[in-house]
C-alpha cells in the first residue's frame, strides 16, 4: 500500500490551509520533527431539560415570546425566571410583544459553530413595551452601519422549530433603516 504524499510545512497557517483542503498535513517543527495533523469531526449529543423554562421555548415554536411577571410586585422579565429577583415571589408566564427596540448592540466577527455561517452577525439587547428587563437576540437583514439605539425591530420565528434560542431573531421594522 502506498501512502499519500503529504505537504510538509514549517508554517502553521499553511497547515491549517492544507487541513481545509485535504484533511491532513505535516508540520515540521524547529528540531526537524514531522508532526502529522488530521482533520477529524467531533460531535456530541446532549440530552437536557428546559424544566421550568419550557414554556419560553414552546412559545417560540408557536411564534410567541414568553416572559414572566412577578405575582407580587408585577416586575416583568423579558428573560424568564421562576421567582422575582427583587422580592423573591413566584412569577407567572405572560406573552411579550413581538415588536421592540434596540437598547444596545454589537457585531460578532467570531462565533461558535452554530453561527459560523452567519459570521459576522449582530446581537441586540431588545427592549419590550411593558417589560423591565432585556432579551439578547440576533438582528438580521441589516448591516452594522444600519443599527442604532432605539431602532424599531420585529421578531421572526423559525418555520421548523429546533426548540432553541435560535428559533427567534429580529429584523428592522419597516421604515426603520437609515437612508
Amino acid at each position: 500500500m502506498c501512502a499519500k504524499e503529504l505537504k510538509k510545512t514549517s508554517r502553521f497557517t499553511e497547515v491549517q490551509a492544507e487541513l481545509e483542503r485535504t484533511g491532513a498535513a505535516l508540520f515540521v517543527d524547529k528540531e526537524g520533527s514531522e508532526n502529522l495533523y488530521i482533520r477529524s469531526p467531533y460531535t456530541i449529543q446532549y440530552i437536557h431539560s428546559y424544566a421550568e423554562d419550557s414554556p419560553f421555548f414552546l412559545g417560540l415554536a408557536e411564534g410567541r415570546i414568553r416572559g414572566t411577571r412577578c405575582t407580587a410586585c408585577q416586575y416583568t422579565f423579558a428573560t424568564p425566571r421562576g421567582h422575582c429577583q427583587f422580592c423573591g415571589e413566584p412569577t407567572q408566564w405572560v406573552d411579550l410583544p413581538t415588536k421592540g427596540k434596540v437598547h444596545a448592540w454589537t457585531t460578532c466577527h467570531y462565533g461558535s459553530e452554530a453561527f459560523l455561517k452567519e459570521t459576522p452577525y449582530n446581537l441586540v439587547l431588545v427592549e419590550f413595551e411593558g417589560a423591565k428587563s432585556l432579551l439578547l437576540s440576533r438582528l438580521k437583514d441589516c448591516g452594522e452601519e444600519d443599527i442604532y439605539v432605539g431602532m424599531p425591530i420585529e421578531a421572526r420565528f423559525a418555520q421548523e422549530p429546533s426548540y432553541s434560542i435560535t428559533d427567534l431573531w429580529f429584523v428592522p421594522a419597516p421604515g426603520s433603516l437609515k437612508k
